[in-house]
């Protein structure tokens, strides 16, 4: 009679125990994902504004003012080059590129805005835009959840 019940219950345990682990493992997959999603979802956008700086940084103000979406073949009529080197060149109040300060970043719908700090008062907002990757002049300080950036590009 002892043999009958010594395997009483014990699939019962070994199931229970599956799916303990199972429950656990995605759990953590998704915690896990999730701080990855997080940590990174933004990681393009704000590479973005490093190469930017770098540009600036190393004096190269076309391949800068290229990241703005604008070349010599392909101008930006709103933002020439030379309104582009009084806002950012050497001799413009932004030219000590080695004192900037990324303070924050907010992810928006359409790309991120992101606050640089040059000292004192003086921020900078930055928009940097998730389908092209281009910078430009934040619209706003925050994110805008009733006007989409795609309407503001026809402007």
């Amino acid at each position: 009679m002892s043999g009958y019940l010594a395997e009483y219950g014990v699939k019962e345990a070994r199931r229970e125990r599956i799916i303990k682990r199972a429950l656990l493992v995605v759990t953590l997959a998704a915690v896990v994902g999730g701080a990855l999603y997080l940590q990174f979802r933004n990681y393009r956008e704000k590479r973005q504004v490093k190469t930017f700086l770098t540009a600036l940084e190393q004096h190269d103000y076309r391949r800068a003012y290229a990241l703005w979406g604008c070349t010599d073949q392909k101008p930006c009529p709103d933002y020439s080059y030379q309104k582009f080197l009084d806002d950012w060149g050497p001799e413009s109040d932004h030219a000590d590129i080695k004192k900037v300060r990324i303070t924050k970043t907010h992810s928006c719908e359409g790309g991120i805005i992101q606050i640089l700090s040059f000292g004192g008062d003086e921020e900078v907002w930055l928009w940097v835009d998730r389908s092209d990757k281009t910078i430009g002049y934040s619209p706003w300080p925050m994110c805008n959840p009733r006007v989409p950036v795609s309407s503001l590009k026809g402007q």
